[in-house]
């Protein structure tokens, strides 16, 4: 049976909070039915976009629940379980699981701690003994660890519901190398938004973004257009997304989701702001970050 399972774009989907930090279902709904009718695959929830790692574990498991029901079996639901305490992303994965999710992912066992091969490994074993979900790892720079994750992965796709990465690291040959372990039965998804095109050249199965919410349709576009054989017109969607990105990247300050959950209000949308102790823009910045975005092309709902 190929591990291929997950393919196409799937947003990575913010977690909207309400004044008293309990997720806003409606919010949530209305955001998944927008990007189901650009013809997104599934969602990514609670990752970093969703800010799980800074939610409370019932926090989590709220806007696991939000995401699947809003769903309601349109696409693929992928949970990310990690938590910087192992016991708890073990919770989250088996009620992830319970609760209906199509995927399970989560980020190398800790930022922190420098765990080794052998270590890394053994927490992504007892991840998918906790599910019978297919399980995506997660490959970054940024995740604190050393270890290498095609050799990880070549160990790791020994177990029969891990089934492949989602890779962040930029590193295109290393993408390339991955996507040939296992014969290329192994599931890749690209991770960088401003590089799909790169990905998806080197054998990506689909693309995670942050940004794919906020332009589900041309992100579709591109990859429809890639699929089709169209490379000349990719290309020209991917450089009208980059001058977008662009804008995100710049007013990120430090952190996208700020940019991100801005422009999603901008939109009409009630994302929230995000989480303490990051600071919401004020009114002005709102209004310049409104009027950069419409001269890099885009179009607001309202």
């Amino acid at each position: 049976m190929s591990r291929i399972k997950f393919t196409g774009i799937m947003p990575a989907l913010i977690t909207p909070l309400d004044k008293n930090g309990h997720v806003n279902k409606k919010a949530v709904k209305e955001l998944m039915d927008d990007n189901y009718a650009a013809g997104v695959k599934g969602f990514y929830v609670t990752g970093g976009t969703g800010e799980g790692p800074v939610l409370s574990a019932a926090q989590r498991m709220e806007m696991t629940d939000a995401a699947i029901e809003a769903s309601a079996g349109r696409g693929q639901i992928i949970i990310h379980t990690g938590s910087i305490n192992c016991a708890e992303s073990m919770e989250l994965t088996r009620y992830a699981t319970k609760a209906g999710a199509d995927g399970i992912s989560s980020v190398p066992p800790s930022f922190y701690f420098k765990f080794n091969l052998a270590e890394t490994v053994d927490y992504y074993k007892e991840m998918a003994d906790n599910t019978d979900k297919p399980v995506l790892v997660y490959a970054s720079q940024q995740s604190g660890s050393a270890v290498d994750v095609n050799v990880m992965m070549a160990e790791l796709l020994k177990i029969d519901n891990i089934c492949g990465a989602k890779d962040t690291r930029a590193n295109y040959f290393a993408m390339w190398a991955l996507k040939h372990i296992n014969g290329g039965d192994i599931n890749v998804i690209n991770g960088p938004d401003e590089m799909l095109l790169c990905g998806l050249s080197v054998g990506a199965d689909g693309g995670i973004g942050s940004t794919y919410s906020i332009m589900p349709g041309l992100f579709v576009e591109m990859y429809n257009k890639f699929k089709a054989g169209d490379i000349v017109g990719a290309q020209a969607v991917q450089e009208k997304l980059n001058k977008l990105i662009s804008v995100f990247i710049r007013w990120a300050d430090g952190d996208i989701i700020r940019s991100v959950k801005a422009a999603l209000t901008l939109n009409g949308f009630e994302a929230g702001k995000a989480v303490a102790p990051a600071r919401d823009y004020t009114p002005e910045q709102y209004a310049k970050l409104k009027a950069e975005l419409e001269a890099a092309g885009y179009v607001f709902r309202k």
